[in-house]
């Protein structure tokens, strides 16, 4: 099915660029209460899994065995914007389960943080592996190494002892055979398994809800989200998408961006989980889509300006000018689509 259109952007009287995608909202137990478009269609998360890519770092017991602090657990959900806040903290961590940043297997890249990469240039020093938006969730899978007793080198391979516990916990919190997962490569060198967008929903609300899970694993899920919600900038970074909606949702909801506009979230006092892609890969449109749902929901005000300013932004000129807006369509526009 083609997908519906999510967001318009528009300047003047016109619309300039559409934006179609998929969006869903399901409960712990798979009963999908909302959806647009083609939810069952196959995606890769991409970023959006990092907190199911952190389970096994907790369940297994290596993040109690390596003293790992919940601002530990909030970087390996983290796609964060390599300020110093972050990389200080990814340092110390590795330093303490005796790795060093070469270790890492994710490459190095400028801080998204304009002002930490402006700082690192002036400094005349290269980005590092731990500037990588990345390096906190790879810390997390040597912290599972070790405690596994497997080797370091080649953590990040699909067939290694780390990533077959990451597979597997992903498996069965979206509810999706191990061998019907393709398997594709992340930006950061990490497997990722392609899903459908309504398991993604369905894994983000077993986070959310974790009553139905094995013990070890629901303390582990509790743990996470209490976490993420603790420290939203840790989780991404100053000024970013995630840190806003997760502040403005006044610690009752933790969101999750991905790269190729996919985003998730965790509902605890719902019980929901929601999972949503924009076709075109638009990250914009992917933050409208999150905050008009979080609105949706009740778990947000749209007057908030954290949320306004995704929900339904200016489009202004370089000289400031308001010239259009950023918008969603109908299709989103009530509450009767989640009936």
């Amino acid at each position: 099915m083609t997908n519906p259109v999510l967001v318009e952007l528009v300047r003047g009287n016109m619309v300039e660029s559409a934006h179609r995608g998929a969006a869903v909202v399901c409960d712990a137990a798979g009963t999908l209460r909302a959806a647009w478009g083609a939810v069952t269609r196959p995606v890769y998360p991409r970023s959006a899994y990092k907190a199911l890519q952190a389970l096994a770092l907790v369940e297994t017991g290596a993040a109690a065995a390596a003293g790992v602090t919940d601002e530990e657990l909030a970087l390996a959900c983290a796609s964060h914007s390599g300020e110093p806040m972050h990389t200080s903290r990814v340092a110390a961590w590795l330093s303490r389960i005796g790795c060093t940043e070469p270790d890492l297997a994710c490459g190095p890249h400028l801080p998204y943080h304009e002002k930490s990469a402006h700082d690192l240039i002036r400094a005349g020093e290269k980005p590092c592996r731990l500037h990588n938006n990345c390096s906190g969730k790879h810390t997390g899978f040597l912290t599972l190494a070790r405690h596994l007793g497997a080797p370091v080198a080649g953590y990040e391979q699909p067939a290694h002892p780390v990533q077959a516990h990451v597979r597997a916990a992903i498996a069965e919190m979206c509810g999706v055979a191990p061998d019907a997962m393709p398997v594709g490569i992340d930006g950061c060198a990490a497997p990722n398994y392609a899903i459908p967008l309504s398991g993604l929903a369905l894994g983000m609300a077993r986070l959310a809800n974790p009553a139905g899970l094995a013990p070890a694993r629901a303390a582990a899920a509790e743990r996470l989200v209490s976490a993420w919600k603790a420290h939203p900038v840790l989780v991404s970074g100053t000024g970013r998408a995630c840190a806003d909606l997760i502040s403005a949702a006044r610690g009752r909801t933790v969101v999750k961006t991905g790269a190729e506009a996919v985003f998730m979230a965790a509902l605890p006092e719902q019980g929901l989980g929601i999972a949503l892609k924009i076709d075109d890969g638009g990250t914009r449109a992917a933050e409208t889509v999150m905050a008009q749902l979080l609105v949706l929901l009740g778990e947000a005000d749209p007057d908030d300006p954290r949320i306004a300013r995704h929900r339904n932004p200016p489009l202004r000129n370089w000289r400031g000018d308001v010239v259009g807006e950023r918008r969603i369509t109908a299709a989103l526009g009530v509450l009767g689509a989640l009936d």
